[in-house]
């Protein structure tokens, strides 16, 4: 069987992957360097920022995803030398508002976040700021460094005999015979596969409407802030009023991020900028003094809930979606592209799939 993945980002990354592991010939079509938009642009937290306010559907996701992540980590960097950097710190969350509805979250779905005490997480984190009176952990919550994380992918991909990446190559529509789509055409002609499965993030929802269909995936803007400082600097990810600071292994620390909704416009802003550093020296002090080493946006895929859409597409025999992970795609990816790649290859699925499944209404999805 012969796959092509629209989009180079992790879910299309881990998507191929999945299926050029299980023996397929794949193609990952990306219409600029692979890796480079909304996988590259995020933080990295294997969590969703507030878990306990998303639906089962995006749980379930989650926590499969959050329990594989390190071995995912060990397995690429022994097939592509990169170490994409798995790093676990567990989360302290600071004065959230629901606190208790956390709590009831965690103790029925059997995670282990707890209240602890606020003396205790500044002892366990001595940078952070003054002012904050109660907190919850959890404590094998990881990061990983996205941008490693992607190049490792592309790395393991290239040395896969089965795989093939087109980079700087759009595809501007797809190529039907009669109910069946066969392939994408593209401004150097046409590309035939047996499936094609569109992991295009943002830029889903456009591709999609050459086929008539309205899929509710638009691109949300967010910035970012990346501090350079000591390696032994932040123990522990941290997380107050929406922002949310993470240590890399080297001592860089990113704080993020913003939510804007205004088109395809990933210009980073001053305004942005102003915010993020003062939600860093309100999170921790000493960043006051620390260099801003980067700053710059990216364009989540956002969808309702936050549930991508995983499977076929009803009526249109050969496509398959595996797009609108909204804030959580580096989170989701392992667990979305396994039930891909199970679905497509006809396996048991990890997970009940009914959620994700693209259902076409009038048109729409």
């Amino acid at each position: 069987m012969r796959v092509l993945v629209i989009g180079g980002g992790v879910i299309g990354l881990l998507s191929a992957y999945q299926l050029a592991d299980a023996g397929l010939e794949v193609q990952v079509l990306d219409q600029g360097d692979v890796g480079r938009e909304a996988s590259w642009a995020g933080g990295g937290i294997v969590s969703p920022l507030y878990p306990w306010r998303y639906s089962p559907a995006v749980t379930a996701l989650a926590h499969w995803s959050q329990d594989f992540y390190p071995q995912l980590g060990e397995r690429l960097l022994a097939e592509s030398g990169i170490d994409p950097e798995v790093h676990v710190t567990g989360l302290y969350w600071l004065d959230l508002e629901d606190e208790d509805e956390a709590l009831a979250w965690a103790k029925r779905e059997g995670r282990p976040l707890t209240a602890v005490d606020i003396q205790s997480v500044y002892r366990a984190v001595p940078p952070l700021g003054p002012g904050f009176s109660h907190a919850v952990y959890m404590p094998g919550v990881a990061n990983v460094r996205n941008p490693r994380l992607l190049k490792s992918l592309r790395e393991a991909l290239q040395r896969m005999p089965n795989v093939t990446l087109l980079e700087n190559a759009k595809a501007t529509g797809f190529v039907r015979e009669a109910e069946r789509v066969v392939g994408v055409s593209t401004e150097s002609g046409e590309l035939r596969a047996d499936r094609v499965v569109v992991a295009a993030g943002a830029w889903s929802g456009g591709l999609l409407a050459s086929l008539g269909l309205q899929l509710p995936v638009k691109p949300m803007k967010g910035e970012m802030i990346l501090f350079k400082c000591a390696e032994d600097f932040l123990p522990r990810m941290v997380l107050a009023k929406g922002r949310y600071a993470i240590p890399r292994r080297d001592g860089h620390i990113l704080v993020g991020s913003t939510l804007e909704d205004v088109g395809f416009d990933k210009t980073p802003t001053q305004e942005a900028l102003d915010s993020l550093r003062a939600s860093a020296i309100e999170l921790l002090p000493a960043l006051a003094d620390a260099e801003v080493v980067k700053h710059w946006a990216g364009l989540r895929p956002g969808s309702p809930e936050g549930i991508p859409y995983i499977g076929p597409v009803p009526g249109f025999e050969g496509l398959w979606l595996n797009c609108g992970h909204f804030r959580n795609g580096l989170v989701l990816a392992p667990a979305s592209c396994q039930l891909l790649a199970d679905l497509l290859l006809g396996r048991e699925p990890i997970i009940d799939p009914a959620p994700y499944a693209p259902a076409v209404r009038g048109g729409s999805l």
